[in-house]
């Protein structure tokens, strides 16, 4: 009896010390990155559009995808047959319109099989769900080369074109640094679209503009709410026309982001501050946009709004760390990102 309890005690204190060491030990910290794709579509009649698609990713040590959103902004500028602008009125993602895209309804299958495809956000669910757990080159693997799903990938039901994915991904994985994130995080990635405040109409000697900008927040909170690490970017669309009602913007122009155009994007150079010190340039938008960034650490989405005065622009220390721009939709990405 003695022998039996004695090996009794030595399995429970076994037992013991295994779940201690368990309970000391860190979650695995994970490379954080995001990237952005951005494009034109060709014109129809007086109707033109512009797509952004982000990617945020978590990757472990061994480079495979733990955690995984992304999401497409398709949006549609107008304009009346004398080139007139019209104001774009649906600003939602392809994944916040659900049902309403209408893949279901009307699409059909890319391999003309009977029955209809999945809605776009659910095969948007199924490409993140495939690939969790992959290296970057076994997710290009579900890409034919028509871009369309293959495979596994076809086959769960996402049969969508899908090499806007997989370049966002690429980049994602591409920009990918190290960060305090770990598997017990959220991720979330967020678009925000508005029209810019400088679209005008057509005239005889001008031509008309519809622009978008997309704002996009990446962002991985913890079991409080509370943002470990962020990114933010932001792609201009400018759709143009003359009045005639004919597009005059190039549907196959290269289209960077604003961090991919770095030093390009002229704010540093071009730029006025806000408060109107034209004795100091301000920074250039990635270094204002690493600053936002850094300001949203160890906040939760309920902090956000005091970072911007009435005025949309970046106030108190995000302002006095060089962040001098409007953040209004910067502000509306990262509350949706964190709201996850």
């Amino acid at each position: 009896m003695k022998k039996i309890l004695s090996v009794a005690l030595v399995v429970v204190m076994l037992f013991a010390v295994v779940a201690l060491a368990g309970c000391g030990k860190k979650a695995e910290p994970l490379k954080f990155g995001l990237g952005v794709t951005a494009k034109y579509g060709e014109a129809s009649g007086t109707a033109g559009e512009f797509n952004t698609t982000a990617v945020a990713v978590l990757l472990d040590a061994e480079g495979k995808i733990v955690k995984i959103d992304l999401d497409t902004a398709q949006i549609k500028p107008s304009w009346t047959e004398d080139g007139k602008k019209v104001d774009v009125e649906d600003f939602r993602t392809k994944y916040d319109k659900g049902t309403d895209y209408n893949m279901a309804a009307f699409g059909k299958k890319h391999d003309g099989s009977e029955g209809k495809p999945l809605e776009w956000n659910a095969q948007a669910d199924k490409f993140m769900e495939l690939a969790v757990g992959k290296t970057l080159d076994e997710v290009k693997a579900f890409m034919g080369e028509d871009k369309y799903a293959i495979g596994d990938l076809a086959a769960a039901g996402c049969t969508i074109n899908v090499a806007e994915f997989v370049t966002a991904l690429e980049k994602a994985v591409a920009n990918a640094v190290e960060s305090a994130a770990t598997a017990e995080n959220v991720l979330k990635v967020a678009l925000v679209t508005s029209a810019s405040y400088s679209n005008k109409d057509a005239d005889a000697e001008n031509d008309g503009l519809n622009q978008v900008d997309t704002t996009i927040v990446a962002a991985v909170t913890d079991a409080e709410g509370k943002v470990v690490v962020a990114k933010t970017d932001c792609t201009q669309g400018k759709i143009t026309f003359n009045a005639k009602g004919e597009a005059t913007y190039d549907a196959k122009a290269e289209v960077k982001t604003k961090l991919e155009l770095g030093d390009d994007y002229n704010m540093a150079k071009f730029g006025v501050r806000h408060d109107g010190n034209k004795d100091i340039k301000p920074l250039e938008w990635y270094a204002q946009a690493g600053e936002f960034d850094k300001a949203l650490v160890g906040k939760t989405a309920a902090d956000f709004a005091a970072l911007a005065g009435a005025d949309g622009y970046a106030t108190g220390d995000i302002a006095t760390a060089g962040c001098t721009m409007a953040i209004g939709d910067m502000i509306k990405a990262a509350e949706a990102a964190a709201k996850a």
